[in-house]
């Protein structure tokens, strides 16, 4: 990594409406007319959140009034290399103006990823925009249950789930059989009927894998690679994490998101306290990527994980109840 690192925050504005701001950049800058997300430098003895409101102030004209660290990445330009702390913002008061000559542009999130001329390190954020907030985890445990699994299924479909892991570790017949792999194709047509992506544990076969949306790997497995495993075009990789060496792995496999824990004490591990919000957040600043809490989450918790800069939390329990 370079010797000299410019620090930027990075304002990421959302609308109810399901759209973010772009603006491009002025003739007088580099990279005139590319389009990016609004911000600018930190400042000596600025925090990432107070140059935030800063420049997007300066900028927009418009005053932050909630906002939260995401994702902190860096990106090496030509000729220089840059540290963007990219925040969601949410709420301010006033309407976003170009008061730098700059043009604005409230894109839907769904196609901001296909404007023209968008700045290299723009990409990053507007894909990872389109992961859902909640990560469910499935929990069938054995054929009798699927009936039962699969009316829970739809109503949580029903109610907005978006992304589903197919994790099955005590299925009776093993991880690879048949009937498991039957369960599976059922899964997946009620959720792409829904609009829904599923991607397979790791633990299960990798012909699976091209069935559905992508795969998860399990920390271990994400250990053994060196590269990202070859998946289809627009499909996901996730990784289970616990340390910042894995992350740093989950990084280097050029994955779309991880998820980190346990956070907080957990049924499924017992005798494990978890890592607190603390440890997740110093955890979260250093990933590089997008990170779903795991370990006592729920959409009670789903506040405080964005506050503390995690994308959502993934969980099973939590989407089932």
């Amino acid at each position: 990594m370079p010797d000299k690192i410019i620090d930027v925050a990075v304002g990421v504005l959302l609308r109810p409406d399901g759209t973010v701001l772009l603006g491009n950049r002025p003739a007088d800058k580099p990279w005139p007319g590319w389009w990016e997300l609004p911000g600018g430098k930190l400042e000596p003895g600025e925090t990432v959140l107070q140059a935030l409101a800063r420049e997007l102030h300066e900028e927009l004209g418009i005053e932050v009034t909630t906002s939260a660290p995401w994702v902190t990445y860096v990106h090496e330009y030509p000729t220089t290399t840059v540290r963007l702390a990219f925040c969601r913002v949410t709420g301010w008061l006033g309407e976003p103006k170009g008061l730098e000559g700059q043009e604005l542009r409230w894109v839907d999130l769904r196609h901001a990823h296909e404007v023209p001329q968008l700045l290299p390190a723009t990409y990053p954020p507007l894909r990872w925009l389109q992961l859902p907030e909640v990560y469910a985890i499935s929990a069938v445990g054995a054929p009798e249950h699927l009936p039962d699994f699969l009316q829970r299924l739809d109503k949580n479909l029903a109610a907005g789930l978006r992304l589903l892991q197919w994790r099955e570790p005590n299925w009776p017949g093993g991880v690879a059989s048949p009937d498991l792999r039957e369960a599976l194709v059922t899964v997946l047509a009620r959720c792409r009927a829904a609009g829904a992506r599923v991607l397979v544990n790791s633990m299960h076969p990798s012909e699976w894998w091209a069935q559905a949306d992508g795969v998860h790997l399990r920390s271990t497995d994400a250990t053994n690679l060196s590269t990202r495993p070859s998946l289809a075009e627009g499909a996901l990789l996730g990784v289970s994490t616990h340390n910042l060496a894995e992350l740093a792995q989950a990084r280097a496999l050029n994955a779309d998101f991880a998820v980190l824990g346990p956070v907080l004490p957990t049924p499924s591990h017992p005798g494990m306290p978890g890592m607190g919000w603390k440890g997740f957040a110093e955890l979260n600043a250093q990933a590089g990527l997008p990170v779903y809490a795991l370990g006592g989450q729920s959409a009670s918790t789903l506040a405080l994980v964005r506050a503390v800069g995690g994308h959502g939390f993934a969980g099973i329990r939590a989407w089932i109840a």
